[in-house]
């Protein structure tokens, strides 16, 4: 039984050439939506459909156990190298944020993007990391706190709400992708 288990968590930390092109081009995804929908809106927090839909995507349909966190750096990275926004590396960070509690989420709730509910929870926490992303970025260009906790919050809310519609949507194409064995 204990060699049993030790195999499978050894496969769990494995990554096949398949599920890495996969990963890569979640990631890819994840950055091309947004550049591809660039309009202002005046709606916080859109950026982030995108970004929990493809990570949650990448940790829903790999059986690798760092999925969303190796997406997240390459989309991260692939964002500091287009030049997103004004941020510079603090992209990478918020993509990172992102990820780590998508992979967080998954590794205490396995198996459970299949349900909306759960899926949907894990979309809005990861989308609520908007508001300490905006709020560290915010302090440390010297923002008052008080306006700085607001503004914080209203971003952190929109982006929870997208988040939210991010992970309602993923069960869906996992079933999907499921059924056409594009995964397994």
């Amino acid at each position: 039984m204990k060699r049993l288990l030790s195999t499978t968590e050894r496969s769990d930390l494995r990554l096949s050439l398949k599920d890495a092109l996969f990963i890569g081009f979640c990631a890819l995804f994840a950055v091309l939506v947004r550049v591809f929908f660039r309009v202002k809106l005046k709606i916080s927090g859109r950026s982030m459909l995108p970004t929990v839909f493809f990570l949650m995507l990448a940790r829903g349909s790999v059986r690798y156990r760092f999925a969303a966190i190796f997406a997240g750096l390459l989309a991260g990275s692939a964002a500091i190298f287009m030049g997103f926004a004004k941020q510079g590396p603090l992209v990478l960070l918020q993509y990172l944020a992102v990820a780590t509690v998508i992979d967080g989420l998954a590794w205490l709730l396995p198996r459970r993007f299949d349900h909306a509910l759960w899926s949907g929870l894990t979309g809005a926490l990861a989308g609520s990391t908007k508001f300490f992303t905006e709020y560290s970025k915010n302090f440390l260009i010297g923002m008052d706190a008080t306006i700085n906790l607001q503004l914080s919050a209203l971003e952190g809310a929109g982006a929870a709400l997208f988040g939210l519609l991010a992970g309602l949507l993923l069960p869906v194409v996992l079933r999907r992708l499921k059924a056409y064995g594009v995964i397994s």
